[in-house]
């Protein structure tokens, strides 16, 4: 059976297990239907073009695991940021774990994604917000029919929350084959402001889907950090679907950090609700053997007197692929609009490539709007200057290469999280500056 006939029979094994009486449970059999309609993309479908999904969902994943998983705090320690106090979310095979989780909280309210679509307190929050900026495309439509289990974080207003917080998604291995849909919902209500540090991780090379969806809602003058650190097994797999709502004057930030896995694919949708809204796009991809790595971005200026940065650096060796294909949209009211978009990349591989697709649709005639791609080689120049003054190839190619990628970190608020990443980067390029990860 195939993997879209196998998941469309799920659904009614899973309708059994969650609340039919919940608030979503409309929402998610309309879900179903959407995607047994359009199923997954391919090829054929222009934001798809150059990434295939054919090698990944040829696998029989287990949708539902069946056992729950321990697994100790020692095992896992080095993939938590845990040279700062933090909240946690950890999830181990889709499921909560609370002996690894750390939510107590001072009027911040943490909790499941399974709690919140079923207690009357949540509901609403969740009539309010659940599904309301997400696509409806396939994917999107397939993680909402079984949404179930997540972070659901709701931040009140004139809240600054005091640490950042942490959801971790493990997969143990324990099934031949894993597919996992984790759901977020977070909501800043006015003057509020987050820190959130997401991972998921693989603890072996069994083969793990991810198709992860989140939805962001930043109300007034709130402010939200987010830090996406991609640094997975060569068997694990990720779609990443995130979703942001902005409104008047609001800041979000969102840093993609793409180091492994076999396929990632990061869509980000920037849509902004109100005039003076900031948005910052940035991400950081390394990759080498046959890894694959597509960053598609939307940013949405529906209103004036707004900004939107967007800056992705891309080194690639061997046989690794990137795609980048990010789009600037501007409304007719949306004048004043000041949008920058650049995508660089460096190809360090002879077989290694790079597509990439830069757009800018404005329909407003007062703005200044500006986007670019590069795609080349490390400056021979700049090595011959550095190899003169004695240092070995490949520190130089390493210095080249991190310079490279540093203004992107330079913006991270978070300085742990800019040291783990030094260190990633370190050690993707060959040199050993630091600890493990």
């Amino acid at each position: 059976m195939e993997l879209k006939e196998k998941l469309i029979a799920s659904f009614m094994a899973f309708e059994n297990l969650v609340d039919i009486d919940s608030a979503v449970h409309d929402v998610r059999s309309e879900a179903i239907k959407e995607f047994e309609t359009k199923g997954f993309p391919s090829r054929r479908d222009e934001a798809w073009k150059y990434t295939s999904l054919n090698s990944i969902l040829k696998h029989d994943y287990s949708v539902f695991p069946k056992s729950e998983s321990h697994i100790d705090y020692n095992d896992i320690k080095k993939y938590f940021i845990h040279d700062i106090d933090t909240y946690k979310i950890v999830f181990i095979d889709g499921k909560y774990s609370s002996h690894l989780s750390e939510t107590t909280h001072d009027g911040v309210d943490i909790c499941l994604m399974s709690s919140a679509l079923s207690k009357p307190k949540y509901r609403p929050i969740i009539e309010n917000y659940f599904n309301k900026v997400a696509a409806k495309d396939g994917l999107t439509s397939l993680n909402t029919a079984f949404s179930q289990e997540g972070a659901y974080i709701h931040i009140p207003k004139n809240k600054s929350v005091a640490k950042p917080i942490q959801i971790i998604h493990f997969s143990t291995g324990n099934e031949a084959a894993l597919m996992l849909q984790p759901r977020n919902l977070i909501v800043v209500d006015e003057n509020s402001h987050v820190q959130i540090v997401e991972r998921h991780q693989s603890l072996t090379e069994n083969p793990v889907l991810t198709n992860s969806v989140t939805e962001i809602f930043a109300d007034k003058r709130a402010i939200v950090d987010y830090y996406k650190i991609q640094n997975d097994n060569e068997n694990a797999s990720l779609i990443d679907s995130t979703f942001i709502n902005q409104k008047q004057e609001s800041c979000a930030t969102v840093h993609t950090f793409s180091f492994g896995g076999k396929l990632t694919r990061n869509n980000l949708n920037f849509y902004q609700n109100g005039e003076r809204i900031d948005s910052t796009l940035k991400g950081a991809t390394i990759i080498g053997n046959r890894q694959h790595v597509d960053h598609n971005t939307l940013v949405h200026h529906i209103e004036p007197n707004c900004e939107s940065h967007q800056d992705y650096k891309g080194i690639f060796d061997d046989h690794a692929t990137g795609v980048f294909n990010g789009k600037v949209l501007v409304n007719r009211e949306a004048q004043k609009t000041n949008a920058f978009q650049a995508n660089n990349n460096i190809l360090i591989g002879d077989k290694a490539s790079i597509n990439t697709k830069p757009q800018l649709e404005i329909f407003a005639d007062d703005v200044k709007c500006s986007h670019g791609c590069t795609i080349g080689q490390l400056d021979e120049s700049a090595m011959f200057y550095m190899r003169s003054r004695g240092i070995p190839e490949k520190e130089a190619k390493a210095l080249l290469m991190y310079a490279f990628s540093n203004n992107v970190l330079s913006s991270v608020k978070i300085p742990e999280i800019k040291q783990r990443i030094t260190n990633i980067i370190a050690k993707k390029l060959g040199v050993n500056i630091g600890f493990d990860l």
